[in-house]
């Protein structure tokens, strides 16, 4: 198969037809129909074979998890998905693995009623790169700057759940036979948090996804705002199946540390706090001052080595 009977067989045909799409794959370039009360949220993320996912990965997941990656990022800005563009980069043109990943890319973006738009097909090492466009009300996107001292920290979810699966794929950790899957599910499928994000649009003072690590992410609102924070990790949010499987020392170094959880971490003026959604954990408070102070339930300081994950 070429190039253009590749994108013809897999691509061209979706689930999703979006009426705001006048022009979609098969030009030069795409072209969308805005709405004029909206304002348009553009995110890329890349992934690449080797750094980003094992070289065993089934393409089912590396097309869910390249889409849902950049759901995360349009989740934590407060958007609503609308298109998709598509950029992969493969090595041969295998047609089982371009109909599983393209089965796991669009089992995702139908459910959110995105459209991919256009994007680009070569010959190379494994890349996928995604960038996804979403649409918010003008002045309610949700950004890093806004944190202000008082207050409330929150995350989504559970941490430290998709780090611990990969140490186990990687042979570092034993995990309970009946906890695999579904640890392996949170590494491999996340779920973008959407309708969170929109809900704290007129709620959250900031907010961030935690692709590198709650501590790593926490901290670039912390930069951006100017302010400091105050973090109780005794109320850290950890799964059954992190507990299980670590020790209460690992569980928090997990927690803290691990990446690829895709959960949003934000914050809340505390006149606001009874707007949060269900399924959000307060784990601590913004402060004035410039540090970040780790701290267990009974005021004793909770000292970590680690950080989160850096790309070089």
């Amino acid at each position: 198969m070429n190039e253009f009977d590749i994108i013809q067989t897999y691509f061209a045909s979706q689930p999703c037809q979006r009426k705001d799409v006048i022009l979609g794959i098969g030009d030069d370039a795409a072209i969308v129909q805005v709405p004029a009360d909206q304002q348009l949220v553009i995110t890329t993320d890349t992934l690449v074979g080797g750094i980003h996912f094992l070289a065993n990965t089934l393409p089912f997941v590396i097309g869910f998890k390249s889409l849902a990656v950049n759901l995360s990022d349009l989740a934590a800005m407060g958007a609503t998905p609308a298109w998709v563009t598509l950029a992969l980069t493969l090595p041969e043109a295998d047609e089982a693995w371009l109909s599983d990943f393209t089965r796991g890319f669009f089992d995702l973006a139908t459910k959110y009623k995105i459209q991919l738009i256009g994007g680009d097909l070569t010959h190379g090492p494994l890349s996928v790169t995604v960038q996804a466009h979403g649409l918010v009300p003008p002045q309610q996107a949700i950004q890093r700057n806004g944190a202000k001292a008082g207050d409330l920290i929150y995350v989504t979810g559970t941490v430290g759940d998709a780090a611990l699966a990969l140490a186990f794929l990687q042979k570092k950790i034993m995990v309970p036979t009946k906890y695999q899957e579904e640890l392996q599910q949170k590494l491999n499928q996340p779920t973008p948090r959407i309708e969170i994000g929109e809900q704290l649009r007129t709620a959250a003072s900031a907010a961030i996804d935690i692709s590198d690590g709650l501590l790593a992410d926490l901290k670039h609102i912390l930069t951006r705002s100017g302010v400091g924070a105050r973090i109780n990790v005794n109320n850290l949010p950890l799964s059954t199946a992190l507990r299980a499987a670590t020790t209460h020392e690992q569980a928090l170094a997990f927690a803290l540390t691990g990446g690829d959880d895709y959960e949003l971490c934000f914050t809340v003026p505390r006149a606001k706090k009874n707007r949060v959604p269900e399924n959000c954990t307060c784990i601590g408070e913004i402060t004035a001052s410039s540090d970040l102070d780790l701290r267990f339930a009974d005021g004793t300081t909770y000292n970590l080595n680690v950080e989160g994950y850096t790309h070089f």
